[in-house]
């Protein structure tokens, strides 16, 4: 009786030690990828990650941000296994999904949507000196387009296109980060830039809070029906002068723009995706009141944008509550 009793308490002490570690070794870490401090994804990738570590116990599930170079890199990053999730503008997960822009011929086939965020609009910031009222006035100007592998990068050059300005030829394009360009342009060694976010946004607020006076530069209707003609994931948008006290203009700017969306890979397990969907849709109030730019979100306007498949565990929460059949 006493060797069973001693064998007894062992396994119990053993089953004490164990159960802890066991605990801890079921954790899973995800990564989401979002840009520039400054922006718009980074709150958003914060906020996301904020929500379910505060279930971390429940989901065994922990949440890290990382600030990246855009969308075209999450998308990569999301593809290498690099990243579990990332925010992508909608047309480059339409682009990358179908094969087009930087996939040329190289569709990838595992990226998968899980909601989409805030519309964004094309937002074109200039000196007030340089007298660029509309996008053709941008011929022969120092223009920063984007860093190489940013939304706004691949907008910009869509709309150059649109507007029959070669960027290579017809101004001197930069490729600097969008963090960089206010201070570029309040130092004059840029003359305008181009931003793809959702206003108000801090960088925008920097350049037009400087001593040199800025301006919005309009897209004419024209070229917004062509672009929102050729691309399915374009729409007409607007930039709000009133976010941004001020700046020259005196009435919204017409321009055109995407949607901010939350993608994923095939191979992130259901149960991981279906948490992060769950948390951000059961704590929407809250998420909307993370940022201005979050004021016009509804449940069902995240769901619009997605140009990839909605990833299984995404899909098993709009089912369960009434979002999608």
């Amino acid at each position: 009786m006493k060797r069973f009793l001693m064998m007894t308490l062992a396994s119990l002490v053993a089953l004490v030690l164990v159960v802890p570690q066991a605990m801890a070794a079921r954790t899973r870490y995800v990564t989401i990828g979002t840009g520039g401090v400054t922006g718009v994804y980074y709150p958003t990738g914060g906020a996301i990650a904020k929500m379910v570590n505060k279930k971390r116990k429940q989901y065994h599930l922990r949440a890290t941000v990382e600030s990246t170079g855009g969308s075209v890199f999450n998308v990569n990053a999301i593809m290498a296994g690099d990243l579990e999730f990332g925010v992508v503008q909608s047309d480059r997960q339409y682009q990358a999904y179908h094969g087009t822009a930087d996939w040329e011929g190289k569709p990838q086939k595992k990226l998968r949507a899980v909601f989409s965020i805030h519309p964004e609009s094309v937002t074109i910031v200039a000196a007030a000196d340089k007298n660029i009222k509309t996008v053709y006035d941008l011929k022969g100007k120092i223009v920063n387009i984007g860093n190489p592998g940013s939304g706004q990068r691949g907008n910009a050059i869509d709309l150059l296109q649109a507007a029959g300005i070669d960027y290579k030829k017809d101004l001197k394009a930069e490729g600097l980060k969008a963090a960089e360009s206010a201070s570029m342009l309040q130092d004059g060694r840029i003359d305008a830039f181009f931003y793809t976010v959702g206003h108000p946004n801090g960088s925008v607020k920097e350049a037009v809070a400087g001593a040199r006076k800025v301006n919005f530069v309009e897209v004419p209707k024209a070229i917004v029906d062509k672009l929102v003609a050729k691309f399915p994931y374009y729409a007409p948008s607007f930039i709000p002068v009133d976010q941004y006290p001020g700046v020259m203009n005196k009435k919204n700017v017409e321009t055109f723009g995407v949607k901010a969306t939350f993608c994923t890979s095939a191979d992130v397990p259901d149960d991981i995706v279906y948490a992060i969907t769950k948390e951000v849709f059961e704590n929407f109030d809250e998420f909307k009141k993370l940022h201005p730019a979050y004021a016009v979100l509804t449940k069902e306007s995240m769901l619009q944008g997605l140009s990839a498949p909605v990833h299984p565990g995404a899909l098993k929460y709009y089912k369960e509550v009434g979002l999608m059949k």
